[in-house]
């Protein structure tokens, strides 16, 4: 992504609030929308990418919208690239080693796990999931050695720790080929 540094998303209990947000969002900055669009269950996502200050510009009148119906919301200044691949699910891995799994009851939170889980230790993202057919929540699936998927695991988990939405973490040290044989 080109001159696509940073991403904003916000999350919220309104469909109808959602269309607005999101058209708020594009008239305030120069940014690409991402996602914009219904989630389990029965909320809506609006995602932009651009450079840092339009996306800080499109986050404030996205969150001067949304006001009461936000249910999460993030900006990460300095995304990492893997992330966008991992969203957008056009993520390759050729082989897997040890897997991590990191599962949030919000979108936003499990985006700012992952970036933050990838920027820790030497891990690929395989998928990072968002909230459709699994209740709203969200999970973000990496490999690499032990050491590196644990630390990522802790990494990720540690930066949303606060918000209180972790539903679980796990790393498996040898995952049977047929356990991921849907995500590679």
């Amino acid at each position: 992504m080109e001159n696509k540094s940073a991403i904003g998303m916000i999350e919220m209990n309104s469909i109808a609030k959602g269309y607005a947000v999101g058209d708020a969002m594009l008239k305030a900055a120069d940014v690409d929308i991402l996602f914009n669009r219904t989630i389990c269950p029965g909320k809506f996502m609006v995602m932009v990418a651009g450079d840092v200050a339009s996306v800080e510009a499109a986050m404030s009148a996205g969150l001067d919208m949304g006001r009461e119906t936000i249910v999460d919301e993030l900006l990460i200044p300095n995304v990492h690239p893997s992330v966008f691949a991992a969203i957008s699910g056009t993520r390759v891995i050729e082989e897997t080693a040890a897997l991590g799994i990191i599962e949030t009851f919000s979108v936003a939170s499990i985006i700012e796990a992952a970036d933050a889980a990838v920027k820790a230790a030497n891990v690929e993202l395989i998928d990072v999931h968002l909230a459709m057919a699994i209740g709203g929540k969200g999970y973000a699936t990496l490999t690499g050695d032990v050491a590196s998927v644990t630390a990522a695991v802790e990494a990720g988990t540690d930066y949303i720790k606060d918000k209180g939405v972790l539903v679980e973490k796990v790393v498996i040290a040898q995952p049977r080929e047929e356990i991921l044989r849907d995500k590679v």
